[in-house]
């Protein structure tokens, strides 16, 4: 029975960190080298994410610098970015590449808003699904009789204080991201 909470306490962290990491993600105004982790860049016929192809500095707080380790990877990296979903237009000055993220307006910070609220209820549910799991497990040993009702009901509470907890933390997280978002 402990297995099965310790699998699901696992499983439930693992979710709230894949959020966490989402939220990392999504744009808020400020210049975060992670939105550029998921930019895969040309390199010689081989899509490799932008990360790997150069160095990447954060000069000023609205501003990316990416300096490629070949110089001729500067115009692959300016498409790969315009491609991408972030809404930037890099510039180039032949040894760098420039991303300059402008000022969100109020419709954009309330649809980020949106977007992040969308992921916390997914993250939930995915957090909610692995406690049905738990239970289900539970409940099949108690029909088994390979437990008591009492330490079924202890089981079953434990696994709901559980994922109280992991809900509290993508709710912190997402009140975190929506904080960051609103700042003007």
């Amino acid at each position: 029975m402990k297995e099965i909470l310790d699998a699901s306490k696992e499983k439930m962290s693992k979710s709230v960190a894949v959020y966490q990491n989402e939220m990392t993600s999504l744009r808020a105004g400020r210049a975060n080298p992670r939105l550029l982790d998921r930019i895969m860049v040309d390199y010689y016929g081989t899509p490799t994410p932008l990360p790997q192809i150069g160095n990447i500095n954060v000069p000023e707080a609205r501003m990316i610098v990416i300096k490629p380790w070949e110089k001729k990877m500067i115009s692959a990296i300016e498409k790969a970015i315009q491609k991408s979903d972030l809404g930037l237009n890099p510039t180039n000055d032949g040894e760098v590449v420039r991303l300059v993220f402008p000022d969100l307006n109020e419709e954009r910070r309330k649809e980020l808003t949106k977007m992040a609220r969308k992921s916390a209820e997914g993250a939930k549910v995915a957090v909610r699904s692995i406690r049905r799991d738990a239970v289900e497990q539970i409940k099949k040993l108690k029909k088994d009789s390979l437990i008591t009702e009492d330490e079924q009901r202890k089981a079953e509470d434990d696994a709901q204080k559980i994922t109280d907890k992991a809900i509290k933390d993508i709710d912190g997280i997402c009140a975190a991201k929506e904080k960051e978002i609103m700042e003007v």
